[in-house]
Formats: structure tokens, C-alpha cells, sequence
């Protein structure tokens, strides 16, 4: 679902459901798809070919974290939060994180996602924020307080030289991309065009719900089920909305909100780890 007309705007994001089920394997699948994108510079995507497909593949699986402990890190939620900014408002990846992992496990600080779009008077740089979480509460509360941190101007400060130095020169906004972020120009500029999404996830009732109804009554009308989960749907991400924004945003940016309601975050990330463990064995 969107709502456009509030502030700031919603998105409600759902993968869907299948044969009586939440469809965890299909999302890890539909994240695996842009991993290039993800994980490697522009450069390096742009050497991509059937010639070094499976080389490319296999470094951008190694940039994403793949320990025993795969769970209690961020990089499915940031990858979570690139696939949603790509499909759902045809951004452009500025330059990609967690190709600036500084080692093995290691976690890249600042914004989860640094994209842009073009619009018809210019660049908008998208400083995503993502808590890949079970407990929406939760997620509200520690993304509120980064929002704060992150938009002050020491932070941003620093964090517009990080990205500086880090934009391939190959990249065709390069300079463009420089100049806007540059420390002659002013915040009170750069503000203008600059829109923070925020992705928060979390456990869901609405779709819980429906997994459970679905196998209690297997030849219940699927036209029927899925109206009462989508109204089900709706009104929870909108009650999620109403949390965010009463806990105090700052106004100095715009904001976006995007909720993805999961079955079980638990389900997605053993999904995805999988996935990403079996591209490992087979590019090692």
C-alpha cells in the first residue's frame, strides 16, 4: 500500500503468501537477485558479463556477512532496504557500503544505503536508515534517535566526506554528486534535496494471522482471505505510522516510511543465509 498524502509518506510492503504460506524463499530469491548491485562498486558491475558473472557473484557473496552468527547482523536488512529503494522508486545506488567493509565482519558506519535520483531540476541524494527487527516498538525508538543524530551538522559533515571519497569516479553523476555534498555548500542547501527513507521491519500480527487462517481452512476463498488481509494489512502498517510520527521526527529533511511486516524474521534470514551459503560453496 502507499499513502502519499501524509507526512511522511507510507509505504506498507508485503512478499505475499503461497500454497498457505508466507513467501520467505521467494524474497530471499528476489534480494540474492541484486546482490551485484549491492555489494560492488560501479566499476565493477560495469565489468559484469557472462565471461565474469559467476567471479563478480562470488565476490559480492563474500562482502555480505556469512558467520554462524548471521542472524544478530544488519546487512539482510540493508540489503532489504536497497531492493525496496530500486523497485519502488528507481533509485540509483551512489555507492555501495558495504563494498567499504574494512574487514571480515565488520560494520560499516553511517547511513544503510547512500542512493540518488534524477529528478527534472537535479540530483536527490537518499540517506536510507533500516532496523531489521521483530519488534516494531523497537525499531521506532533506535531509528528515531539516529534520525536525530544523523541529521545534525557534524555528523553530516563528516558523513558527506565519507561519501565523497568514495564515489566512483566512473559513475556518470559522479561530479554532480560531488559538487551538491561539497563543504562550500550550505546544509541549509543541501537539505533541500535530500530524503531520508526509513525501512523498519518487524514480526506481524496481519500476516501471522493469515498463515494461520489459511492452514486452519485450506478451501477458504483466497478472493476473501486476502480482502480481510489486506484490510488486516492496512491498518496495522497505518497504527505503525502513528507510532512513528508521535515519538518526535526531525524536520529538517524529508522523510519516508517504509514498513515490511514479516511472518517471522527469523524464516527470511535462515531463507536468505542459505541462499548465500550455497553460492558461497559453489564460487569458492
Amino acid at each position: 500500500m502507499e499513502d502519499a498524502s501524509i507526512d511522511p509518506p507510507l509505504s506498507g510492503i508485503c512478499a505475499g503468501f503461497e500454497a498457505g504460506g508466507w513467501r520467505s524463499t521467494q524474497l530471499a530469491k528476489r534480494l540474492f537477485d541484486d546482490i551485484v548491485d549491492f555489494a560492488l562498486s560501479f566499476s565493477e558491475r560495469e565489468e559484469f558479463n557472462s565471461d565474469t558473472g559467476m567471479l563478480m557473484i562470488g565476490r559480492a557473496v563474500r562482502k555480505i556477512y556469512t558467520s554462524p552468527k548471521y542472524e544478530k547482523r544488519g546487512e539482510f536488512g540493508e540489503l532489504l532496504l536497497h531492493v525496496a529503494l530500486r523497485e519502488i522508486f528507481r533509485t540509483q545506488t551512489a555507492i555501495s557500503k558495504i563494498y567499504f567493509k574494512d574487514g571480515s565482519n565488520e560494520t560499516v558506519k553511517g547511513f544503510d544505503a547512500v542512493h540518488i535520483v534524477e529528478s527534472g531540476t537535479g540530483l536527490e541524494l537518499w540517506l536510507g536508515e533500516v532496523k531489521f527487527y521483530t519488534r516494531l516498538g523497537d525499531a521506532i525508538r533506535d531509528v528515531v534517535k539516529e534520525l536525530h543524530d544523523h541529521v545534525a551538522a557534524n555528523y553530516l559533515r563528516a558523513e558527506f566526506l565519507a561519501i565523497e571519497g568514495k564515489i566512483d569516479r566512473a559513475w556518470k553523476y559522479a561530479p554532480q554528486l560531488r559538487s551538491m555534498i561539497h563543504e562550500d555548500v550550505s546544509l541549509d542547501e543541501i537539505f533541500e534535496n535530500i530524503t531520508i527513507p526509513v525501512l523498519l521491519t518487524y514480526d506481524s500480527k496481519a500476516v501471522a494471522d493469515r498463515v494461520e487462517a489459511m492452514g486452519a481452512d485450506p478451501d477458504a476463498s483466497l478472493a476473501d482471505t486476502r480482502e480481510l488481509y489486506r484490510e488486516a494489512f492496512e491498518k496495522e502498517v497505518r497504527k505503525g505510522w502513528d507510532s512513528f510520527v508521535a515519538v518526535g521526527l526531525p524536520s529538517k529533511v524529508r522523510i519516508r516510511l517504509l514498513l515490511v511486516p514479516l511472518h517471522l524474521k527469523k524464516e527470511l534470514v535462515k531463507a536468505l543465509d542459505e541462499r548465500l551459503r550455497k553460492w558461497q560453496e559453489a564460487t569458492a
